[in-house]
C-alpha cells in the first residue's frame, strides 16, 4: 500500500512539486484535456508496474508536452528514492526531446546534473552544471551543486573561485566557507612540512574570518613546529577568544607550552581565570593535577570536592574517585573501587563532539560534519557525563 501511495504521489504532487521547488509557473490542465495514454500509464502505475508506466508517460512528450511537468516530478522522487537509473533515464528522454519547452529543457538538465551527483558521476553532473552557467539558467543552483562537488573532490581551489561566483549571484556571504577552504589547504600543506606555504593559506584564511577558529588552532601547531612556544600560546588563547567552546581541544597542548617554557605559575592563573568563564570541566581537571604536582593529593582532591559541589561532573567525580582510590584501605577501597567501575561505565564509549545542526555526534572533530555536511558546526559536547 505503500508503495502504490509513492506512486500516485508525482502524478498528484507533480504541479505542485515545480512550482515550489523551481519556482516555475504551470498550467492546470482539466481532466477532461488528459489523453487516454495518461489514464493508461496510471493504470500501470495502480498495478505495481512502474517500467511499463514511465514508458507510456515517455511516449506522451512527443504526443502533448504539457505532461513533462509529470516527468519532472517522477524523476525528481525517483532520485530521492534512490533509483537513480530511472531518474537519469527520464531527464534524458526529455532532453532528447526536439520540441520541449526551453524551460523544461533546462529544469531536465538540472535535475540529470542533479542525478548524476547522485550516481557519483562527477564529472558528468559537472559538465551540465557548467553549461546552465553559460546558458545563464539556474546559476544560483548550479553554482552550489559545483561547489558541492569540489567539495567531495577536495578540489580546494576551485571551491574558493565558485564561492566567490555564488557570493556575486546569491548576495549571501560565503567567507566562513572560503576560510575553511583555505584551511583545509592549510592542512594539506602542514601534513608535507612546508610551514611558511601553511602559514600564507592561514592568513588567506584569516582574511576571510577573522574568528576562525580552526585557523588558530592549526597556526598554534605551527608554532610548535617552529619551536616558538610563546607564540604557539598566544594562538591558542585566540581560540578563547574566537570561541571558548572549542577549549577543551587546546588545552592540553597549550599546557604544553606552558611546560615547555616553564611558566607553570602562569598557566595556572590563566586556568583560574577560564573557570571564570567556561562552565565545562577540562580547565578544572587541569587546576586539579597542577595543584597535585605544587601541593599534594590532599590538596588536589579538595580543590575537586569544592568544585563539585559548583558544578557536577562525571568526569570529575571519576577523577576524584580515582585518587582517593591511593588512599584508601579495606571496606572503604571496595566501596571506591564499586564507585569508580561505575563512573567508568558510565563515560566509556561516550560521544565527545556532536553537531548542532543534525545531532550527528563522535569522539573525534569534525571541521565538516559527516552528517549534514555543515562546517564548524560540530563542538564539544557539554553536560553530566560530557565536558
Amino acid at each position: 500500500m505503500a508503495e502504490l501511495l509513492w506512486l500516485l504521489l508525482p502524478i498528484a504532487a507533480a504541479a505542485g512539486w515545480l512550482a515550489a521547488s523551481q519556482d516555475v509557473r504551470k498550467k492546470v490542465r482539466r481532466i477532461s484535456g488528459i489523453s487516454s495514454d495518461y489514464f493508461k500509464g496510471l493504470n500501470f502505475l495502480l498495478n505495481e508496474q512502474p517500467d511499463k508506466a514511465i514508458e507510456v508517460f515517455i511516449r506522451m512528450v512527443e504526443v502533448d508536452s504539457d505532461t513533462a511537468e509529470t516527468h519532472l516530478a517522477l524523476g525528481h522522487l525517483f532520485r530521492r528514492r534512490g533509483e537513480v537509473d530511472r531518474a537519469i533515464r527520464i531527464h534524458q528522454n526529455l532532453i532528447a526531446r526536439p520540441k520541449i519547452d526551453p524551460e523544461i529543457k533546462t529544469l531536465a538538465v538540472l535535475e540529470l546534473g542533479e542525478d548524476y551527483m547522485k550516481a557519483g558521476l562527477f564529472d558528468r553532473a559537472e559538465n551540465l552544471f557548467q553549461e546552465l552557467i553559460e546558458m545563464n539558467e539556474h546559476t544560483a543552483i548550479a553554482l552550489t551543486q559545483l561547489r558541492d562537488i569540489y567539495q567531495q573532490e577536495k578540489d580546494w581551489e576551485k571551491a574558493i573561485s565558485i564561492c566567490s561566483r555564488l557570493e556575486t549571484v546569491s548576495n549571501k556571504s560565503m567567507h566562513m566557507l572560503i576560510a575553511q577552504y583555505y584551511c583545509e589547504l592549510a592542512e594539506e600543506l602542514f601534513r608535507k612540512n612546508e610551514l611558511n606555504e601553511t602559514q600564507a593559506q592561514l592568513l588567506k584564511a584569516t582574511h576571510y574570518d577573522v574568528r576562525c577558529v580552526r585557523a588558530s588552532i592549526l597556526q598554534a601547531k605551527v608554532d610548535v613546529k617552529n619551536e616558538d612556544y610563546k607564540s604557539a600560546i598566544n594562538s591558542y588563547k585566540n581560540v578563547v577568544d574566537q570561541d571558548i567552546d572549542y577549549f577543551p581541544d587546546i588545552l592540553e597542548p597549550m599546557i604544553s607550552c606552558y611546560h615547555k617554557l616553564g611558566r607553570e605559575n602562569e598557566l595556572m592563573d590563566f586556568l583560574t581565570a577560564i573557570l571564570e568563564r567556561y562552565s565545562g570541566i577540562s580547565p578544572m581537571l587541569a587546576l586539579a593535577e597542577l595543584i597535585r604536582e605544587q601541593s599534594g593529593d590532599r590538596e588536589a582532591m579538595d580543590f575537586m570536592t569544592k568544585q563539585l559541589h559548583k558544578r557536577s561532573s562525571v568526569k570529575g567525580l571519576h577523577w576524584l574517585i580515582e585518587l582517593s582510590l591511593e588512599h584508601s584501605h579495606g571496606d572503604s577501597k571496595q566501596h571506591l573501587e564499586i564507585l569508580h567501575d561505575l563512573t567508568n561505565k558510565l563515560l566509556k564509549d561516550k560521544p565527545v563532539y556532536e553537531c548542532h545542526i543534525c545531532g550527528f555526534a563522535g569522539r573525534t572533530i569534525h571541521w565538516q560534519c559527516p552528517s549534514c555536511k555543515a562546517w564548524n558546526t560540530v563542538k564539544p559536547i557539554h553536560g553530566l557525563e560530557a565536558e
